[in-house]
């Protein structure tokens, strides 16, 4: 673990608290090695689950792989495990809304700054009448400026009506910009920071979880978001601009965030 970060540790200002995690995990890690855990069962040490999800945008690829489930009888996308519906497919009677309630798959849905109330119910009732919990992820996009006006009054209203959702934070596509300097796509550190510490204070105000994180990120060292400890600047995005579509954090960006959201947990 302390080879992998090496750069990083070197370079970061968050490179101490990085050291001191990792050390403590090593620390751990001997304890565990000492008390004879591992020894005939290292496979729970070793193995994870891992799932996979993406947006459900092009309906024909999803209906293509639908198939109905032999012990149950239900239908289930099988393209992915969890499958949302983006912030420009949410309308109640558009065809991605009626497809995605049919199958049994967990779903998400993106909430941007223009969501209001009765659509996001609408939206509960449609996704999850039954209310099971763990069925549907509301995922907010909104921008670091309009967070803390817009998402409250959504997550009171969806609280107070019963709805059992899990609260996801998109901090990167509601902070989407082109640069004046160079015409990139791009997005900036504190922007991204600031959003999901917004999405933390609202849903302490509110009572509620702050369910996760959705972030796009790489390991690679690639130059497309502003910021962070590297202080990205406009005129340096062209050297590593290599997305074709969503502009990354790269390998210590990402770090640097995964410090910052383990402060939030801590607060």
């Amino acid at each position: 673990m302390h080879a992998w970060n090496q750069e990083f540790v070197a370079s970061s200002p968050a490179g101490q608290r990085y050291e001191e995690v990792a050390n403590g995990i090593d620390a751990a890690l001997r304890f565990m090695a000492a008390c004879g855990i591992g020894s005939g069962d290292d496979v729970r040490l070793y193995t994870v689950d891992f799932f996979t999800s993406h947006e459900a945008l092009i309906l024909p690829y999803e209906e293509a792989l639908t198939r109905t489930d032999s012990l149950t009888g239900e239908p289930y996308d099988c393209s992915a495990h969890m499958l949302w519906i983006g912030e420009r497919t949410r309308q109640i009677d558009g065809a991605h809304m009626e497809f995605l309630r049919g199958v049994h798959n967990p779903l998400g849905c993106k909430l941007g700054p223009t969501s209001e109330i009765p659509d996001v119910l609408a939206m509960c009732e449609t996704l999850n009448p039954r209310r099971v919990p763990g069925r549907l992820t509301l995922i907010s996009r909104m921008g670091a400026g309009r967070i803390g006006d817009v998402l409250p009054p959504l997550v009171r209203a969806v609280r107070d009506e019963g709805h059992p959702v899990v609260w996801v934070c998109d901090p990167m596509h509601g902070n989407t910009f082109s640069s004046s300097n160079t015409g990139h796509k791009t997005r900036h550190f504190e922007d991204i920071c600031a959003e999901i510490d917004g999405f933390f204070a609202v849903h302490r105000s509110e009572g509620t979880w702050p369910g996760g994180i959705h972030v796009e990120l790489t390991g690679d060292d690639v130059t497309e978001c502003l910021g962070g400890s590297e202080d990205l600047s406009p005129d340096e995005l062209p050297m590593r601009y290599e997305t074709m579509c969503d502009p990354r954090l790269n390998g210590r960006q990402s770090v640097d965030l995964a410090f910052r959201v383990a402060e939030r947990l801590l607060d």
